[in-house]
């Protein structure tokens, strides 16, 4: 199992910096553990104050698309709104950091609710180990092998024997990071949809994946795991040796990212469309 990178949390202040064109008064700062974030927390800690995130209206974190995922994750059941702003690199879930205004921004923003996938592995002898992920759950060949699997779909069985070196199922969320690097198509955010895409798929050479509707439950299974080992991987949490992989949306678990207007994930999930 991969643990994710510790983060930093600015402590809390007695007096806050209100203003009264905001609604999210209790703010709580979040930072990756590279030098860029940790010093904007202290700053915007100082200027904003800070409380424990989870007596927060929203929650700021400052680091880039890895920070945004292991925030969602970490506070999945406590409903809170999540504003990220780039402290990273790509940041395709953040906001552009600015420190100016943000009582304002946050008031300002606009908000997507996504629901993570919900992912259960099975080892050879039937231990059963959970995950959740937010932008996909892929399987992966552990050697030089080509990895031998079958898929079914609601417990009828839709490809007897893919041979890859992997495949992924991705949210609309999750649909513009691996899923669009292995070729697989970008959904937009609020389509009920999850996309199925395989990792360099040898055998059948064009089969391109296919669109499931959102509450469809995917069942992968590893074949001939003893010569052809396989990983399942929720987001950044690794399970090795899996005979067995039972995926559906979880939705009972809200998660909720705050953009800049004209920024959305919506927004940035069409523009990525046309990009060359």
């Amino acid at each position: 199992m991969v643990s994710p990178q510790p983060l930093q949390y600015a402590a809390p202040l007695d007096r806050m910096a209100k203003s009264p064109k905001s609604k999210f008064e209790k703010i709580a700062f979040i930072a990756s553990d590279v030098t860029d974030a940790g010093d904007a927390l202290a700053r915007l800690a100082e200027r904003y104050g800070s409380v424990d995130p989870r007596e927060a209206d929203a929650i700021v974190a400052l680091g880039g698309d890895g920070l945004m995922l292991q925030t969602l994750r970490r506070y999945l059941n406590d409903r809170i709104p999540i504003y990220g702003m780039n402290r990273g690199s790509v940041g395709f879930l953040m906001n552009e950091y600015r420190e100016d205004g943000l009582l304002e921004r946050l008031a300002a923003a606009e908000i997507s609710r996504v629901h993570p996938l919900s992912m259960v592995a099975y080892d050879a002898q039937g231990k059963a180990s959970k995950a959740l992920a937010i932008n996909e759950v892929s399987l992966f060949r552990e050697t030089f092998q080509a990895a031998k699997l079958k898929i079914s779909i609601d417990g009828k069985v839709r490809m007897e024997e893919l041979i890859c070196d992997g495949v992924l199922v991705a949210t609309p969320a999750g649909s513009t990071a691996y899923n669009l690097s292995a070729h697989g198509p970008i959904l937009p955010i609020n389509a009920p949809l999850l996309a199925l895409t395989p990792i360099s798929p040898f055998r059948p050479r064009r089969w391109r994946g296919a669109l499931l509707p959102n509450k469809a439950r995917i069942s992968v299974t590893a074949l001939e795991i003893d010569k052809r080992p396989v990983s399942a991987v929720a987001d950044a949490v690794e399970m090795r040796h899996v005979e067995r992989v039972e995926i559906e949306q979880a939705r009972t678990i809200d998660l909720f990212m705050m953009f800049d207007p004209g920024h959305s994930l919506d927004e940035r999930i069409l523009a990525e469309q046309f990009r060359y």
